[in-house]
């Protein structure tokens, strides 16, 4: 669990923009695990550089070949969609790393909700279909809003 909560921790640290490919911040991100990991976590080191590299997007395997904290770490990051802080995690923070509008993330972000499968029974029991398709609405509602133009 503790390799889990590391990997899960640097899994994004010292990310770049979209400016480069997600390999690119995964070495970033595994240079600053290696950098700042505690001297009692050092043999677990490997262990959790692959937990981290499984994260790279788009994902270089299918979930479902792959270990359970590593689905646990995917399912994790999807998740953030459904915290009370998505906008400003997500849509603001993937705008301004992206260099996109808040509209063309959110954009973005109903493609995603549309494709998006969870590979744990607990992130599926948390955030079962009804739920998915409530973020869907509310993000089309969202892009709906700032489509609308003003009335005089």
């Amino acid at each position: 669990m503790r390799t889990l909560l590391i990997a899960a921790l640097f899994h994004d640290f010292n990310h770049t923009t979209i400016r480069h490919p997600d390999a690119v911040n995964i070495k970033r991100a595994i240079a600053g695990l290696k950098k700042y990991l505690a001297p009692q976590d050092k043999q677990a080191f490997k262990e959790i550089a692959a937990l981290m590299k499984a994260t790279e997007y788009p994902y270089p395997a299918s979930s479902k070949s792959l270990a359970l904290p590593v689905r646990i770490l995917r399912d994790a990051d999807a998740a953030q969609t459904f915290d009370d802080a998505w906008i400003q995690q997500v849509v603001f923070g993937l705008a301004k790393e992206w260099e996109k509008t808040p509209l063309e993330i959110l954009e973005i972000q109903l493609g995603f909700l549309r494709n998006l499968k969870f590979n744990t029974v607990w992130a599926q029991k948390l955030f079962p279909d009804d739920t998915i398709k409530e973020k869907i609405a509310e993000t089309q509602e969202l892009i709906d809003l700032l489509k609308k133009k003003p009335e005089r």
